[in-house]
């Protein structure tokens, strides 16, 4: 289906001239002559964008926008003004607008933006369904994320967690494997009974099987009294073995019998035990690797690798990172006390730029020493870590460098970046400098990607 667009102006012509182009990029337009018309408009069918005009008689643009985001608040807003004030385009966000167009209009901007606006839409569109679909039954409100490869995740939890099917996780570390097992847990038949959970990289061999399975009075030096083992502990129930390929070879052997046969014996004991559990392991470990190498034993594999959950790297979603950077950013605000209202837009670039060896569990100490750290209300690069400040660092000699060789595109993105750098940002100035209008401008800026500070 064709998307379908509201432009609402009350100027004909200009209505005209901006349905003639959508219309030629295959969207299906309908106008309306003022604010109040507009808000009508929404009340009687959906649409998937508005573009709409400040200055209005009867209901103004800011107004109708207002009404539209209380009717319909997933609707995308662009806000149309031929007055080009800081003030305007701020009150048009804080009501709730997706973006904002200075007239007169340029038209590849207006078109870029369009298309921009549509596929944000789509996705936040795209992110309800599945949500809906999933009726409630899926609690996932601690795993933040909402890039194609966190959705493919989470419908894979929907489909295994009801499951009794044995699973793996795998995952580099801190990708945030055990809110996974969590997830699959509390989605399960076993929900009502907790989720038992072992590091197997966090005790030696010899505590490792005792925690396991338990042991009996004397079984070893230290043994004073009989213990119950994390599974028994987890008859009923789920239990999550993380770092599982940092057992040792007797303790995979002991383990793989679990799975085959259902029972163990405690150490020390000789009286077999039956158990009902269900086994959720992770590793951030290859197990093909290991096995290759000796380390693992290949049948045990083969019993986890049931279902296989596989975690992206943050560098496989870095569409989240805003998300879980503004996460972490009120958690540790509100923690310390402290008044911090966001990330300057080099902060933002940095986040995004960064390849996070250490993930999610890096980003989030990042964001915890930048909160503590910051200066005034929003975080800049010089509260982050050496590892970004070097980053910044390289990318400000990127950006001096003119060496031959670059193309004329890589020159003249460098030129805007040197001149809003000698200006402090200010793109009035910049673009008389540059010797081009500030809407000419404004079009480079978002055909380079670029975010002044």
């Amino acid at each position: 289906m064709k998307p379908n667009i509201l432009v609402v102006d009350d100027e004909p012509a200009h209505r005209q001239m901006i349905e003639a182009v959508l219309d030629a990029e295959g969207y299906e337009i309908v106008q309306a002559e003022h604010g109040g018309a507009a808000i009508s408009e929404v009340e009687k069918r959906f649409y998937d964008l508005v573009i709409m005009d400040v200055r209005m008689p009867d209901v103004d643009g800011i107004e109708a926008l207002q009404k539209i985001k209380q009717i319909s608040p997933d609707i995308p807003v662009i806000i149309m003004t031929a007055y080009a004030s800081v003030d305007t385009a701020v009150d048009a966000l804080k009501s709730g607008a997706y973006d904002y167009l200075i007239k007169p209009l340029d038209i590849d901007e207006l078109k870029l933006l369009v298309d921009k606006a549509l596929r944000y839409h789509q996705l936040e569109q795209e992110n309800l369904f599945l949500k809906e679909r999933l009726n409630n039954r899926f609690d996932f409100s601690k795993i933040i994320g909402r890039s194609p490869a966190m959705q493919k995740l989470f419908e894979t939890i929907a489909l295994v967690a009801p499951s009794e099917a044995t699973v793996l996780i795998a995952g580099e570390s801190g990708t945030g494997k055990e809110l996974i097992a969590n997830a699959i847990h509390q989605n399960s038949p076993r929900k009502d009974s907790a989720l038992i959970k072992v590091n197997c990289a966090a005790l030696p061999e010899t505590l490792l099987e005792s925690e396991l399975f338990g042991h009996e009075k004397g079984a070893f030096t230290g043994a004073i009294t009989r213990k119950q083992g994390r599974f028994q502990l987890a008859h009923k129930s789920s239990i999550f073995l993380d770092e599982i390929a940092e057992m040792a070879p007797a303790t995979q052997a002991k383990i793989l019998r679990v799975l085959q046969e259902r029972e163990f014996e405690p150490v020390g004991s000789t009286q077999t035990m039956k158990v009902d559990t269900r086994v959720i392991a992770a590793t951030n470990q290859n197990l093909e690797e290991e096995i290759q190498a000796g380390r693992f034993r290949e049948d045990l594999y083969y019993r986890l690798n049931v279902v296989t959950v596989d975690v992206p790297s943050l560098r496989q979603r870095r569409d989240d990172i805003p998300l879980l950077a503004d996460f972490f950013l009120k958690r540790y605000a509100q923690k310390n006390r402290r008044v911090i209202k966001g990330f300057t837009p080099r902060a933002t670039d940095l986040l995004m730029r960064y390849d996070w060896p250490g993930n999610v569990r890096e980003l989030e100490n990042i964001i915890e020493r930048a909160v503590i750290m910051a200066r005034g209300e929003m975080i800049t690069p010089l509260e982050f870590s050496a590892e970004l400040q070097a980053l910044a660092e390289n990318a400000e000699d990127a950006e001096i460098d003119l060496s031959p060789g670059r193309s004329l595109k890589e020159v003249e993105k460098v030129m805007i970046l040197r001149t809003l750098k000698e200006t402090g940002g200010n793109r009035t100035h910049a673009a008389r400098i540059l010797g081009i209008s500030r809407r000419t401008l404004q079009l480079k800026l978002k055909k380079y990607g670029i975010n002044p500070p």
